[in-house]
């Protein structure tokens, strides 16, 4: 039985399989209820419109547009929404670049149930959820007083290009996943060379290893 005032839920991740195990996480909880589900981005931003949720937890690969698109845009359009990012990569990957564009949040989806029930309460609270992990790793990049790392100056989708070449991913892997044409992705790649002085795909992909961007 849940509560009067019960923090409203808007689940959007493209996995079946996640999205039906944070239903059965957030079951549980009297406080809490799942108000919908989004497959998509496109989906996930349609929804917030319609003011079903008090709190968005929102996949950060999502098929259609990044999760970092969909954050700008519900942001820009439902601000009161807090947003919740989750992620199967490290955190200390995505997190920075999602807190910066508005996210409330930000939770690897491998944490214990428990941890996601404390996250979804404290944002709808309206305060910022980090967890200790990734709090102990931005007070080490702080404390390190060193520059700016280049892939922290590309954009949000030249850092996701980064990512999937380094991962193996051929431009037209990265191009039909994310549903761009293959002369888009050339562009993000051309630009990501340019940006970070690397040559070809071999030297990304020894940078993207030795700055643990993938796993």
């Amino acid at each position: 039985m849940t509560t009067k005032n019960a923090i409203k839920v808007l689940i959007a991740d493209d996995h079946a399989i996640v999205r039906e195990g944070l239903k059965q996480i957030l079951a549980d909880t009297r406080d809490i209820v799942v108000a919908g589900h989004a497959e998509n981005g496109s989906e996930a931003i349609r929804l917030s419109r319609e003011g079903l949720c008090n709190v968005l937890l929102l996949d950060i690969s999502m098929p259609d547009r990044s999760g970092i698109e969909v954050l700008k845009q519900v942001r820009k359009e439902s601000p009161k929404i807090a947003i919740l990012m989750l992620s199967m990569h490290r955190e200390d990957q995505y997190a920075i670049r999602s807190l910066k564009a508005g996210a409330a949040g930000y939770l690897n989806k491998q944490s214990a149930p428990a941890e996601l029930v404390t996250a979804i309460r404290q944002v709808a609270a309206g305060r910022k959820y980090i967890s200790a992990e990734l709090a102990q790793e931005l007070a080490n990049q702080i404390n390190d007083n060193h520059e700016t790392p280049l892939h922290e100056t590309l954009s949000d989708r030249e850092y996701q290009t980064l990512t999937m070449i380094a991962s193996g991913k051929t431009v037209s892997d990265i191009a039909a996943e994310l549903v761009l044409s293959v002369k888009t992705i050339s562009m993000y790649r051309s630009r990501l060379l340019q940006k970070m002085k690397l040559r070809h795909n071999a030297e990304l992909t020894h940078y993207a290893i030795k700055n643990h961007l993938v796993d």
